[in-house]
This record gives C-alpha cells, sequence and structure tokens, in this order.
C-alpha cells in the first residue's frame, strides 16, 4: 500500500489589492465571496486619485510603487483593481 501524498502547503500569506480609490473594494467583496478562507490587503491610493488625469508615465509610476509597497507588506499576488492603471502599466506590472 503506497503512503498517502501530503497536503502541499499553503501560501497564508494575503492577496494584494490596489486600486487608486476606494473602488477596488468591490473586487474585494467578490474575492472574498469566491475565496473566503483568504486573507487581503488592499491598498487604495486615495491620495493621488484619480490616475485616469495622469499621464501613461505617471500611471505607470503609480502602479509600480503600489505593487511595491504591497509586496513590501508581503503579499503573494497583486491584483490591479484599477482600470487605468490595469490598462496602462499591466505590461510592466507583469515584471514586478
Amino acid at each position: 500500500m503506497s503512503e498517502p501524498t501530503p497536503h502541499p502547503k499553503t501560501d497564508s500569506r494575503p492577496i494584494g489589492i490596489f486600486d487608486s480609490g476606494i473602488g477596488g473594494l468591490t473586487v474585494v467583496k467578490q474575492i472574498m465571496n469566491l475565496l473566503p478562507n483568504e486573507r487581503i490587503y488592499y491598498f487604495g491610493d486615495t491620495a493621488r486619485i484619480p490616475y485616469g488625469t495622469k499621464s501613461v508615465e505617471v500611471v505607470k509610476r503609480f502602479a509600480l510603487e503600489d505593487s511595491h509597497f504591497l509586496l513590501d507588506k508581503g503579499v503573494k499576488m497583486i491584483i490591479a483593481a484599477c482600470n487605468t492603471a490595469s490598462a496602462l502599466a499591466i505590461r510592466f506590472l507583469k515584471e514586478v
């Protein structure tokens, strides 16, 4: 008889989510519904809202700064809940 397969270790680090404001809380709600055992770290950048009026370069910088902030908090993944950041900076965020 073979040994039972050990369960893979779960990653207890939180999921990081950022938005330029509070609109991303709708994403948080859906993730909490789908993944109730996950911890979430949300960053709403209300100090620099809205991102939509900023240049592409500024949005890229903000998105990278937001991502690094979340990584410094020890998140296991990052979700960009900000439409502007997703549209203008997703290629750069994939490299973080």
